[in-house]
């Protein structure tokens, strides 16, 4: 694991276009988009193989699924049209994937209302939402910031909640972006409060604090060969594609 550390490619603020519904470029060709789901998703824009996929599910979970999906086909119809109708599958690792794009990384987040995507052609990405918690326990402080806990249990609890939840974008972004989910242990991912931008391995991280409204953040790699792509493969695990 290496220092968290400025971003040498980008070290500038994310840009927010005025495009409604807060989309941001955090870095040369990463783009994130967050919307709320309160109103669900249009029908016009749930594509009919998503819908098709969310057949089976409880109606609570197609909700989800179908907003989550239709944030990233809002994305992409902005950033790159002519992939706005793909199949989305999960790859080998759980990753949601573009099929017949896999130099096309993808990625979904999806908490209390509000849906996230991320598209980032050439990279590996992840992104995570996150509503702070109304209370989170000192236990839970001192697991997700281990060396870092100690001045936030002295801010009063929404203080406290809502720098927490700013941390676990960071560390859950980080490993939908490497594919290992929970099993990654994203709680061990050393993530300073307050930092806007920083390292993981060969993840960078940015954190939209001075763009978004509510804890958003995205991991992603530097450009890579789609050759290299697939060549190891893990258990999958739920990446909420």
């Amino acid at each position: 694991m290496k220092t968290p550390g400025p971003d040498e490619e980008s070290a500038s603020r994310p840009r927010r276009t005025a495009q409604p519904g807060g989309r941001y470029e955090i870095a040369d060709g990463v783009w994130v988009l967050c919307r709320s789901d309160r109103a669900g998703p249009d029908t016009a824009e749930v594509h009919r193989d998503d819908r098709a996929q969310a057949a089976g599910f409880p109606s609570w979970r197609a909700e989800e699924f179908l907003a989550g999906r239709a944030t990233l086909r809002r994305l992409l119809r902005e950033v790159r049209p002519d992939l706005a109708d793909t199949a989305v599958r999960p790859d080998a690792r759980g990753r949601p994937c573009l099929v017949g794009h896999p130099d096309i990384g993808v990625s979904i987040s999806h908490d209390g209302g509000l849906s996230a995507a991320a598209v980032a052609p050439g990279r590996r990405v992840g992104v995570d939402v996150q509503l702070p918690a109304d209370e989170p326990s000192e236990g839970m402080l001192r697991r997700c910031l281990r060396g870092y806990a100690a001045p936030l249990l002295k801010l009063p609890a929404p203080e406290r909640a809502r720098e927490l939840a700013w941390v676990w974008t960071v560390q859950e972004s980080c490993v939908k972006a490497a594919g290992t989910g929970l099993a990654g242990r994203p709680w061990a991912i050393a993530v300073p409060p307050g930092h806007r931008r920083g390292r993981w391995g060969r993840y960078r991280w940015a954190s939209l604090r001075d763009s978004s409204p509510v804890p958003l953040s995205c991991a992603y790699t530097p450009r890579e060969d789609p050759r290299a792509r697939g060549r190891r493969t893990a258990p999958p695990v739920d990446l909420e594609c």
